[in-house]
């Protein structure tokens, strides 16, 4: 499912306008309430899906075709444009290739592709490995030749800053761009100052910022990562992690007391259908009656 139109308006809102606010969700209830609370675009996390999908922590637990699965459900589900993480693209550059076409055709707006070692592991865990640079970027030059739109967004994720530094991270990025990427990640850079480095070293380029809540790197206004030059500020799981919050509230309540009312906390009945889009189905099921 190509979205020729909504993928030239990302790519048109990205180099155009100021610092984007991506929240992440890891399923499709969790965009629908992205989109109707007015945000422009929605994350398809790999850290989220992997623990709400199966329970278990970001070490490489999930497929492509559950990644695809996943993409194709969330685009159904809304019409803002997907940012999809591919985690490594799963081999090398030809399983790239076979990567970014699956993913195009589920409806990813952009995918994000980082130069980890197999397993890969959450980008703020110890214990990361990256590839060689020069197979780090054969996996960005066929992830680029294999969009079919080229409005379709390549993301160079570079998790170098843990394991050889913050200047060759700055560097393999650098090399991304040569490369084609239309974005560039600098995964879990560790202070203000490195941050702010980031979208000078690669002036032109869009930068991804990973705000991870209780991760390493520092958190700071929206508008002070605008200022910095910054065109997407990242909230991948800020979503699932107040989902495990709030079902841990409501849940520890209900043992204890034993009843739960639309007194919460938890939202209620309706507001539950309105999300889902209840009417919407009601109206179409009224329409094809017969």
């Amino acid at each position: 499912m190509l979205n020729h139109d909504v993928n030239r308006g990302f790519r048109n809102r990205i180099a155009q306008g100021g610092a984007l606010l991506l929240p992440g969700a890891a399923n499709a209830l969790a965009a629908r309430i992205i989109e109707d609370l007015g945000f422009e675009a929605v994350y398809l996390s790999g850290a989220g899906l992997t623990n709400t999908y199966l329970g278990m922590p970001d070490l490489a637990f999930v497929s492509l075709p559950e990644i695809a699965q996943h993409t194709a459900t969330i685009r159904d589900a809304t019409d803002l444009p997907i940012v999809v993480d591919a985690d490594n693209g799963f081999g090398n550059a030809l399983n790239v290739r076979h990567t970014v076409r699956t993913l195009e055709r589920a409806g990813a707006s952009a995918i994000q592709l980082e130069d980890q070692k197999t397993p890969k592991r959450c980008g703020h865990f110890s214990g990361k490995e990256v590839v060689p640079l020069a197979e780090a970027r054969s996996r960005i030059k066929a992830a680029v030749d294999a969009r079919q739109d080229s409005n379709t967004l390549i993301v160079a994720r570079t998790d170098a800053r843990a394991t050889d530094g913050y200047s060759e991270a700055l560097d393999r990025a650098a090399a991304f761009v040569e490369d084609g990427a239309d974005i560039t990640f600098v995964e879990a850079p560790q202070s203000v100052e490195e941050l702010a480095g980031i979208p000078k070293a690669l002036p032109g380029t869009p930068q991804i910022v990973n705000l991870v809540v209780g991760g390493k790197t520092p958190i700071l206004d929206l508008a002070e990562l605008d200022g910095m030059g910054f065109k997407l500020v990242l909230y991948a799981n800020v979503a699932l992690q107040s989902a495990v919050y709030g079902m841990q509230a409501a849940l520890g309540q209900l043992r204890e007391q034993g009843r739960m009312d639309e007194s919460g906390p938890l939202a209620g009945f309706l507001e539950r259908q309105r999300v889902v889009r209840k009417d919407f189905f009601d109206d179409l099921e009224k329409h094809y009656a017969f």
